[in-house]
């Protein structure tokens, strides 16, 4: 929790409940059965797998991101060369006329 938001217990069923400060809106709530002795959320292991799968796709996604990156810098250079020579035939047939 941040200052910009509040966490407050349900009168009825005791979930907890985070509030975001500024719009007022629900950002995320836990039931009474969910929490530990200390009111944090309890984590299962079958949320450490998911949360351990999601990083992984994540980190795999980056990688092939900065892979495409490189490769279009590697050819940037050509691209340009060739756009220039595209322009100069353009230039010069606007010459011609």
């Amino acid at each position: 929790m941040d200052a910009r938001s509040h966490e407050v217990t349900c009168p009825c069923c005791e979930s907890r409940l985070e509030v975001d400060a500024r719009t007022g809106k629900l950002v995320r709530w836990a039931k009474k059965a969910e929490l530990d002795e200390q009111g944090k959320p309890r984590v299962r292991e079958g949320d450490w797998s998911s949360a351990s799968e999601r990083v992984r796709d994540r980190l795999g996604s980056a990688a092939d991101k900065f892979d495409q990156s490189l490769s279009r810098e590697k050819t940037r250079g050509k691209d340009l060369d060739e756009l220039f020579r595209k322009a100069n035939e353009k230039l010069g047939r606007r010459d011609e006329e």
